[in-house]
């Protein structure tokens, strides 16, 4: 029997081969520079400079992470984090829905000018220092709030939903359920919210990593190392230790030994901020993919 042809010529088994060969490839370029922080941050920094840790650490040592957790602020920085993404995901998780649904229905009033309106604030914004201003003025600075109300809402992330409900959610599945008596916030807690578990997962995943990576955003509004996240908390460990390194660059030896330490640190910073993420990230995997793929514009 002859071998099934692709439209190239190729047989299935060839163009299999070479997917695979791809697609290891392109897996090597994502997870190689990760895998890399990871044997660099429990390794000797002079023998990372010297290329010994391709593959393996080298000179292992937990000397990094003793200086990172050294700091009595990382636990108090780990629980506001904590804090931080799971109330602004479930704050913009629930803006994007409450925003996205009423502009997938086809009879919404001014249905196009509400879309513009949203698509305007995706290309213009008034800058660093008037949505300071607006902070200030109204009383959010030092308050955790300022990290969620003035970007609760992701456009772009709000059409993909919005998408994900125009295309995969029938309306005539939502007129059914009208007609049998169900409200329109019924049917919308009821159908449409169990009907999009996979598009809510991918949304769940954004606004995570965006809150969690999130450092900028405190620094401009709070102040005092009680209310700081993590990775505020990971960047002050390292400036400390960076202009430790650079004050004792005039005694001998205390330099190269400080700039070790601060070598250190920032591989065992990596780490220690993107592990939470990387544990979480494999439970909603499997709907990341669908969700995306369902949210996304169809010609």
């Amino acid at each position: 029997m002859a071998r099934n042809k692709s439209s190239n010529g190729l047989s299935e088994r060839t163009s299999d081969i070479i997917l695979i060969i791809i697609t290891g490839i392109v897996l090597f370029l994502v997870a190689y520079p990760l895998y890399y922080v990871l044997i660099a941050s429990f390794s000797n920094p002079y023998d990372v400079y010297a290329g010994k840790t391709f593959l393996l650490p080298s000179g292992f040592t937990l000397e990094g992470y003793k200086a990172v957790f050294a700091d009595a602020n990382i636990p108090t920085g780990y629980m506001n984090s904590i804090k931080y993404t799971v109330i602004g995901t479930i704050f913009s998780v629930t803006l994007l829905y409450i925003s996205a649904y009423p502009l997938a229905q086809k009879d919404l009033p001014g249905r196009k000018f509400l879309s513009l309106f949203f698509i305007i604030t995706m290309y213009f914004g008034g800058g660093l220092v008037p949505t300071y201003l607006v902070v200030k003025k109204t009383g959010l600075i030092n308050n955790m709030w300022a990290l969620f109300l003035p970007g609760g809402v992701g456009v772009g992330n709000m059409i993909i939903v919005r998408n994900y409900f125009q295309n995969s959610i029938p309306g005539s599945l939502i007129e059914a359920s009208e007609i049998d008596g169900c409200s329109k916030l019924r049917t919308f807690l009821r159908i449409v919210i169990p009907l999009s578990m996979p598009i809510m997962a991918v949304m769940v995943v954004f606004c995570m990593v965006a809150y969690w990576n999130d450092w900028f955003t405190a620094l401009i509004y709070l102040t005092g190392a009680e209310k700081a996240p993590l990775p505020l908390v990971l960047r002050n460990v390292l400036i400390r230790s960076s202009v430790s390194a650079a004050q004792a660059s005039t005694i001998s030896g205390g330099y190269a030994e400080l700039n070790k330490i601060t070598e250190m640190i920032k591989f065992s910073s990596i780490i220690v901020a993107a592990a939470p993420m990387l544990i979480i990230y494999p439970f909603v995997q499997k709907y990341f993919e669908k969700g995306f793929m369902a949210g996304a514009v169809k010609g």
